[in-house]
């Protein structure tokens, strides 16, 4: 990773991902994990207030990114929770087949390069009835908004690790072959429209 991959994009991001904004809609869907637990991109920790330790027995963290790691490990220290870390991506989750109960998604599958596979790969280690929590921003319905989501996104993507300001979560949870039990489509106050419509729910 460049310098900047690794010592001042996961503050930016961390700050980002951590808006009023962001973290009431993390509210909204962290405390419904339980049992064994997987979130994709645990970045710097932003869920782990969220979590209740009642109800989760462990939690993979998977974190590809050594700054997003190395950000966390305070957070990480400060924890009740179980916590074990895997630093893969989520195109390789090294977990066996149906060996989670839940998977936490959030504001993460915008930047995985090949989400499609990753998504796949949730599928597989969730145990038969299990639950993809998720929260994403996403392509904006109305077609001025998307039209200028189109344009930014070629320079958005390099200086966000490659956020897509494009894709569709609802549908790419769809095709990956999870049924969607939930969802919550709306663009989130006091944000900028390119980056504020966001899909949020569970799946099976």
């Amino acid at each position: 990773m460049s310098f900047y991959e690794n010592h001042i994009l996961p503050h930016l991001i961390g700050f980002a991902c951590a808006s009023p904004q962001i973290m009431k809609q993390r509210s909204l869907v962290v405390p419904a994990a339980e049992g064994r637990v997987l979130e994709i991109g645990f970045g710097s920790g932003t869920n782990l207030g969220f979590y209740d330790p009642g109800k989760v027995d462990h939690l993979f963290a998977l974190e590809p990114s050594e700054g997003m790691r190395r950000k966390a490990a305070r957070a990480v220290d400060a924890s009740s929770l179980d916590i074990e870390w895997l630093g893969l991506p989520g195109e390789d989750i090294p977990l066996d087949d149906h060996s989670v109960d839940t998977v936490v998604l959030t504001y993460t599958a915008c930047t995985i390069p090949d989400a499609a596979t990753a998504l796949k790969q949730m599928r597989r280690v969730l145990k038969p009835g299990g639950k993809l929590l998720f929260s994403e921003h996403g392509a904006a319905p109305d077609e001025a908004v998307a039209k200028w989501q189109r344009r930014i996104e070629p320079i958005w993507k390099p200086m966000a690790g490659g956020c897509h300001l494009t894709r569709k979560p609802d549908q790419m949870i769809e095709e990956a072959g999870f049924k969607i039990e939930h969802l919550t489509a709306d663009y989130l106050p006091k944000s900028p429209k390119f980056a504020a419509f966001n899909y949020a729910g569970s799946a099976v």
